[in-house]
This record gives C-alpha cells, sequence and structure tokens, in this order.
C-alpha cells in the first residue's frame, strides 16, 4: 500500500518548511504555546490538509513555482485544523489524539482552550493578510462550519432519529468543509476561473466526506492501538454515525441501548456487536467510495502532472484505510 510519505513526494520539501514556519509562527512569544505547537505539529498523522493545497497549488500553477500566498494558505489551512481539534479534544474530554497525549490532557483544559482560540485567531490574522477578499470569506465559513457542526453533533447525541442526510451535513462542517474551502482558495491564488474553482471546491468536499465516513467505519473496525484512541468511542459518546444509522434500519435492538446512553453493563459491547453484525460497514463503505468516485471526477480536468497524480492516488488511499 502507498504511504503517505510517497504521496507528499512531491511536496515534501514544502511540507518541511510548513512544519518549521507553523512553530515559529505560533509559538515565538509564548514558550506554553511554543511548547503545546512543537507538540500538535510534530504530531503523527499530520499534514494531509496542507499537503492537500500546495499539491493544489502545484497542479494550477504548472509553468511557474507557487507563490508565498501559496505556502501561507497552507499554513493557515494547517492552524484552523489544529485548533479546531484541540477545542474537539477539550469538548470530548480526550486523553488521546493518533496515540499521542491532548493538549488538554498534558497542559490543562485552560491552555488547551486558550491554544486553541489562540490558533484561530492567528489564522485569521495571517488570512486578512493575505489581501484576498474571496480567500477570507471561503476560510472564514470554514471556521463558522466548524462551530456549527460542533453544535449539530451535540444536538443530536444518542438521537436515533438523525437522518443520513444529517450526518452528511455534520460531517461536511465537520471535516470536509476545511478541505474544500482551501482547495479552492489555492486555485483562487492561482488566478484559476471560476467553474474550475468550484470543481476544485467539490474536490474537497466529496473527499472529505468520503476521508470522514471511513474514519467512522474505522471506529468499529479498528484497534485502538490504530486509531490511537479507545474503539467504539464515538459511539459510546452518542455521536451516531454511518455505520450506526445503517444498522439501525435493521437491528431494532440498537435503538434501546442508544436510547438508554449505554446505562447497562456491556450495553455498549452489545451495540459495536450489533452494528458489525449488520450491513451498516458495507454499506458505509460504498457509501464512501461513492463520494471518492465523484472527488476524483471533479478533478479530471486539470492538466496531467506529478501533483495532479499524488491528488488522485490520495482518494484511494483514504479509502484503502479500511483493509
Amino acid at each position: 500500500m502507498t504511504s503517505t510519505t510517497e504521496l507528499f513526494a512531491p511536496v515534501k520539501d514544502d511540507l518541511s518548511t510548513l512544519t518549521a514556519n507553523l512553530k515559529e509562527l505560533v509559538g515565538a512569544k509564548h514558550p506554553i504555546l511554543y511548547a503545546a505547537a512543537e507538540h500538535l505539529f510534530d504530531a503523527k498523522g499530520k499534514g494531509l490538509r496542507p499537503a492537500i493545497v500546495l499539491l493544489m497549488s502545484r497542479a494550477t500553477m504548472t509553468d511557474c513555482d507557487i507563490t508565498q500566498r501559496h505556502r501561507r494558505l497552507a499554513e493557515i489551512t494547517e492552524m484552523i485544523h489544529t485548533a479546531s481539534l484541540v477545542h474537539d479534544d477539550v469538548i470530548d474530554m480526550a486523553d488521546l489524539r493518533r496515540g499521542n497525549p491532548t493538549v488538554n490532557s498534558r497542559f490543562g483544559n485552560r491552555v488547551a482552550v486558550l491554544a486553541g482560540d489562540f490558533l484561530f485567531a492567528q489564522s485569521s490574522w495571517y488570512l486578512a493578510n493575505l489581501d484576498s477578499l474571496e480567500v477570507v470569506k471561503l476560510l472564514s465559513k470554514v471556521i463558522a462550519d466548524f462551530a456549527e457542526g460542533e453544535i449539530l453533533q451535540s444536538l443530536t447525541c444518542f438521537d436515533t432519529d438523525l437522518c443520513l442526510e444529517d450526518y452528511i451535513q455534520k460531517s461536511f462542517y465537520k471535516t470536509a468543509s476545511l478541505i474544500a474551502g482551501s482547495a479552492k482558495a489555492a486555485g483562487v491564488l492561482s488566478g484559476v476561473g471560476s467553474l474550475q474553482a468550484e470543481q476544485l471546491y467539490n474536490f474537497g468536499r466529496f473527499f472529505g466526506i468520503a476521508f470522514q465516513i471511513v474514519d467512522d467505519i474505522l471506529d468499529f473496525t479498528g484497534s485502538t492501538e490504530a486509531l490511537g484512541k479507545p474503539a467504539g468511542s464515538d459511539l459510546q459518546q452518542g455521536n451516531l454515525t454511518a455505520p450506526v444509522l445503517f444498522a439501525l434500519e435493521e437491528k431494532p435492538q440498537l435503538k434501546i441501548l442508544i436510547e438508554r446512553e449505554f446505562a447497562e453493563v456491556g450495553d455498549l459491547a452489545q451495540a459495536i456487536a450489533l452494528v458489525n453484525s449488520s450491513d451498516g460497514i458495507q454499506r458505509s463503505r460504498d457509501l464512501a467510495k461513492s463520494y471518492a468516485k465523484q472527488a476524483i471526477t471533479a478533478i479530471e480536468w486539470l492538466p496531467t502532472s506529478k501533483h495532479k497524480q499524488a491528488l488522485l492516488e490520495l482518494v484511494p488511499y483514504i479509502l484503502n484505510r479500511l483493509h
């Protein structure tokens, strides 16, 4: 199976510069924030979103080098993403993120909330300095979408009446919005046409939703070691994802367990077993594949390059995490 190291090879040097710059941008004047930043930006699993921005930037700038604004956009994208994770971990009271201690577990909730706020504020400042109103609008909407997704998730905890459309919308807010907005922003900075920019947005939207569905499948099929958090943790918190929603259609006893919020001993283990024995996992795989296919279609118009090829290969890569 292809690794992200291989897929990101065309922007390897760009990503190395980005990581160094992020630590400086975030922590230069604040030692505690620098410690948090160093921990965050060195964490395993980082780099997907800025890599997409850099690959998209180079795929749309085939005749010349990317600009400093493209590079700063990639940095802003990772800052926004990291800020959202820090706040998510506080809300979820999570101790681990991809096998690493969370900021709140290392530094406490107060520092974690402030670190997340600081990252959002810093990203907004650097965003404004890109001097592109369209890019500012795109990324500002992403920050609003994060909050809306978190509110929607809180309001639908343990809600067995949640429909698939609402789940997809929540997945867009929490995951796909940033990938879509930053991919389109890269194209805007490259000067692509409005229709082409919208296709870049569609790539990010479809890719991001497929990515989230795969993550939600892995919550049932992955090991705690591989996930970096306890398997079934989303379900335990009442976050009903695609595998659960599909399983509810054929396993009526699952509804009872969820609605009593796993109050009795063995409820959660039984619920996980019901999901795994249903068609929910397979139907979720099929759903992820359908969104992945649309993502590929959205960038077929890009000129042939190693950067376009890397973007195309990223799509099956996220699906192959299931195997």
